[in-house]
């Protein structure tokens, strides 16, 4: 499974660093072998080696240039980062990102062999609206952009639960997890208010391989305690199995 931390625009580089260290020591002392990928913010970003993978929430598609208030492959690249969050709902609702522009990033650091988690969602309204809809503003986000591409890791996020502590029902998220990957073989992950309350059980639906965890990942208690959640699935799951 992929348990992946978005830290926004919060904790500094300090702050940042003692999170990630502290998370590192949790994953070794009780053998966490899930996939963990934490996004500081920019300011934030600091090279790291162990089992947390390090990735920018953001940065444009060039190595460096005129591009004021930006960070490029050249800043990703002092850090050894190969990881980039692209199209999240902030990115496209709040700053305004299009489609266009997140397929130009997206190519950009495809070209490059970074893994690249793509988030896709659909806002209140639109999900109000029906389903066929709901699916069609979905399909739209996925426009240009490489659904085979190996190193590509999906992320659904319905706009409307993001940070509101509302979630969809387990039934809902497994159905629409269903139809989205139908459109890509990729790693689906779920995200919109996933808590340590709720996060093992989306973690135990079939359709979901993993969680983007927002402003909940902010403890990094709670963080760690989902990377036990997943890890403590995929050993019952092994364990079932040997048993068939």
């Amino acid at each position: 499974m992929i348990i992946a931390a978005n830290l926004k625009t919060n904790l500094t580089r300090k702050q940042t660093t003692e999170y990630v260290n502290e998370l590192e020591i949790f994953l070794n002392k009780n053998n966490i072998s899930q996939e963990v990928l934490v996004f500081p913010a920019a300011s934030s970003l600091n090279a790291h080696s162990g089992k947390v993978t390090i990735g920018a929430q953001n940065a444009y598609a060039a190595k460096s240039g005129a591009f004021t208030g930006e960070i490029g492959q050249d800043h990703l690249d002092e850090f050894g980062i190969k990881t980039i969050l692209i199209g999240h709902s902030e990115r496209r609702h709040v700053l305004g990102e299009s489609q266009e522009e997140l397929v130009k990033k997206f190519n950009f650091y495809k070209d490059l062999g970074y893994k690249i988690v793509y988030c896709v969602g659909e806002p209140l309204e639109v999900r109000e609206a029906g389903e066929k809809p709901m699916m069609e503003y979905i399909s739209a986000q996925y426009e240009g952009i490489d659904v085979n591409y190996e190193n590509l890791i999906i992320a659904y996020e319905p706009v409307w639960a993001i940070g509101t502590g509302l979630t969809p029902t387990l039934q809902e998220i497994e159905t629409i997890h269903k139809d989205l990957k139908k459109k890509s073989s990729a790693p689906l992950l779920y995200g919109g208010s996933v808590k340590v309350t709720n996060a093992n059980d989306v973690l135990v639906l079939n359709s979901v391989d993993g969680i983007l965890v927002g402003s909940a990942a902010l403890y990094v208690e709670h963080f760690c305690r989902m990377c036990e959640y997943a890890q403590n699935i995929e050993n019952n799951k092994l364990i079932k199995g040997n048993n068939v």
